[in-house]
């Protein structure tokens, strides 16, 4: 892709106002606190304590609206805790500008390196970057700064509070992932119905599973209806893959299929109202023509063999997904046990352990760690030499829009700068010819908040637009800023943007080099789960065998790993790198049917006490030790080859084993392989 289709491709993303669902009553909740805080600092205080506690309440505030599993109070609480020592340690050091601009670049290093922990932490890191380059000009001795991070964690104190107090649909981010985890489900068994074979998206469960960790605290005031479910989705879908496939013995037509159809709507049926009565925390409805046709009783007349056995599995299951999403049930199913999150404490040490990981120099994150202190640096010495005055709008910018990848950092930029040119323009305007007092200033303020934390699910460029008025309105409450025209701020705003935009530029840390490690890592992970299904037959563990689940986990991770780099890449100015696009189609093609067959096999693994079968074990051997040397040429670029797993098929040709679906899975597992080969042969060096 060249560089001007990707700038417009950017561009256009970054100006996109996305259909969200709003929420009003969060976003009201989060002005409410805004508003106490910055009235109760206004009256007692002043003007200047006003703006710092207002920064506080306002970031504490959009830490609650992120996507985090964790309680919303406790990111309230970080979030303000972590201003407020950025600011304190800041002010310290904001009248010597070297020992300042070290600071910065070791401040903004660090923020860079937060985003190894995930999007939240990285936001609120980067955030914090960015107000403390406003907030250390309002205090004029050590000792108001101390007073000024005071009221900055107050104000996620307040925030926090008004959480606890003023809960907003409960559990409802958990309810969600799990209502869509079991609505992915439905969705897939509809699929099957007209495509036998069709590909399952991980994504949903993957989710759900991240939403189903607690903390002890949660751990004791979980709802009964989230329990389980997760776990029985899981297990569902091999078993509706396995209904389905004509590999396991059911005919593409005849009463057979026509019984699987069936079989698939109703559990289709099920799996939709059990996720509605989890949404929304009522008892479960069941359709009749679901229940009729679950309970056929000619179903083991019509079904025989490995179907039957699929059928009479599901239909189990699918009273236990019942049983444990009814929230008035007596007796609730508990499933397992309960997924621990650890608490912030002990967070640190793994936290820690991420970041280590990526200080090397080919990691995304660590590239943009050098970035983005770079820039912001180089931001904030431009707009000091500038003669426009208030010069941290500049950096404040391009700390704002740096995000670890090019097509997010160029996206927002534009974001960044149309929705100031906006929110500026209107308030400078508001501001020059209303003269609104303090008072009236943190009112207006407080209002843009509210449409900030309104809109902010709905595109960056139409938050952006609240945020700049926002920051001058509250700027404006204590007397700064307000000698700063539209034309300043705004050009300081682009410089920002600009800095930002040329760092990934000159320092990139492209994805579509990366493609061809992220399919071979895929493949490994893939392999290896399809070794340990295999090893299943041979030493027989039952359907539940951890070792398995882990070896599944592994795929989906390694999948999502490579959609995500996929996504990013497709947005990138570079060339391809040894994949062109052919390539990566049929590849994830060859990947997918390999899962899935593998996934047929997880479906019948044989209970613990069943007769183990030694030849399952050489397949399992040739199969881990096929992918891994496969991977292994993969990353080194060149063809890869199958010949273990090649010996084994063509031995078991002349004897095959006495089982219905080990010799064919691994014949279909082979084809597969030998696709993914293909797909890479074009380029293979020398091709």
């Amino acid at each position: 892709m060249s560089w001007l289709r990707a700038l417009k491709g950017t561009a256009r993303s970054g100006l996109t106002v996305e259909r969200r669902r709003l929420e009003p009553w969060g976003a009201a909740r989060g002005a409410l606190g805004l508003a106490l805080v910055v009235g109760f600092s206004l009256a007692l205080f002043g003007p200047a304590v006003a703006v710092s506690s207002a920064f506080g309440a306002f970031q504490a505030a959009i830490a609650t609206f992120q996507r985090s599993w964790r309680p919303r109070p406790t990111l309230a609480l970080a979030s303000g805790a972590s201003l407020a020592v950025s600011t304190f340690i800041g002010y310290l050091t904001g009248a010597h500008d070297g020992l300042f601009l070290a600071l910065l670049l070791l401040w903004t290093f660090l923020s860079g390196l937060a985003w190894a922990a995930g999007p939240t932490a990285g936001l609120i890191a980067s955030s914090n970057v960015a107000m403390m380059l406003v907030t250390v000009t309002l205090p004029t001795s050590v000792a108001t700064a101390a007073g000024h991070a005071a009221v900055i964690f107050a104000g996620g104190v307040v925030q926090a509070a008004l959480v606890a107090l003023l809960p907003v649909r409960r559990w409802g981010a958990q309810r969600d992932a799990l209502a869509d985890a079991l609505t992915a489900e439905a969705d897939y068994a509809r699929r099957l119905c007209h495509d036998p074979v069709a590909p399952f998206d991980p994504v949903p469960l993957m989710t759900a599973r991240n939403a189903a960790a607690v903390t002890p605290r949660q751990a004791r005031r979980r709802p009964a209806e989230l329990h389980g479910s997760r776990g029985l989705a899981e297990r569902i879908r091999p078993v509706l893959a396995s209904l389905a496939d004509p590999a396991v013995g059911v005919p593409g037509e005849g009463p057979q299929r026509d019984r699987v159809r069936e079989l698939l709507d109703a559990a289709a049926a099920v799996l939709d109202a059990a996720a509605l009565a989890i949404r929304q925390g009522d008892p479960v409805v069941l359709p009749a023509p679901a229940l009729a046709a679950l309970r056929t009783p000619d179903t083991g007349s019509v079904l025989t063999g490995p179907p039957r056995r699929a059928a009479v599995r599901l239909a189990a299951l699918l009273g236990d997904v019942l049983e444990t999403a009814d929230p008035h049930a007596e007796t609730p199913v508990r499933t397992g046990v309960a997924r621990s999150r650890p608490t912030l404490v002990r967070l640190a040490p793994l936290v820690l352990a991420q970041v280590r990981a990526e200080l090397r120099h080919e990691s995304p994150v660590m590239r943009h760690a050098i970035r983005v202190s770079v820039v912001t640096a180089a931001g904030y010495l431009l707009g000091t030499v500038l003669p426009f005055g208030h010069g941290y709008w500049a950096p404040m910018a391009s700390v704002m829009v740096m995000r670890p990848d090019f097509s997010q950092t160029y996206a927002r930029s534009v974001a960044r700068f149309g929705g100031t040119l906006v929110g500026v323009g209107l308030a400078t305007a508001v501001v020059r010819s209303a003269h609104p007092d303090a008072y009236l200033s943190a009112g207006l303020a407080v209002l843009c908040a509210f449409g900030m934390y309104l809109l902010m699910r709905t595109g960056y460029a139409a938050s952006q637009v609240c945020v700049s008025a926002y920051v001058v309105f509250l700027l404006g409450t204590a007397g700064e800023g307000v000698d700063q025209t539209v034309r300043e701020r705004v050009l300081l705003t682009l410089l920002g943007g600009l800095l930002a935009m040329l760092a990934y530029a000159v320092y990139p840390a492209w994805e579509t080099p990366r493609l061809r490690g992220l399919l071979a890592d895929r493949l490994e992970a893939y392999g290896r789960y399809a070794a340990v299904v295999a090893a299943g037959y041979a030493e027989p563990a039952g359907p539940a065998d951890p070792v398995v689940r882990e070896a599944l986990l592994r795929t989906r991770a390694a999948r999502i790993a490579w959609q995500e780099a996929l996504d990013r890449a497709a947005h990138e100015p570079v060339r391809h790198r040894g994949l062109s696009h052919a390539a990566v189609e049929q590849a994830e093609h060859a990947l997918d049917e390999f899962g899935r067959v593998a996934m047929l096999m997880e479906a019948h693994l044989p209970d613990h006490d069943a007769a183990p079968l030694p030849y399952a074990a050489v397949l399992a051997g040739s199969l881990r030790r096929s992918t891994e040397r496969g991977a292994k040429e993969l990353r080194e670029r060149a063809e890869p080859r199958w010949d273990d797993l090649r010996e084994t098929v063509d031995a078991w040709s002349d004897d095959p084993p006495d089982h219905f679906l080990l010799h064919k899975g691994a014949v279909l597992l082979l084809e597969s392989l030998d696709e993914l080969a293909t797909a890479l042969s074009e380029t293979a060096p020398g091709r």
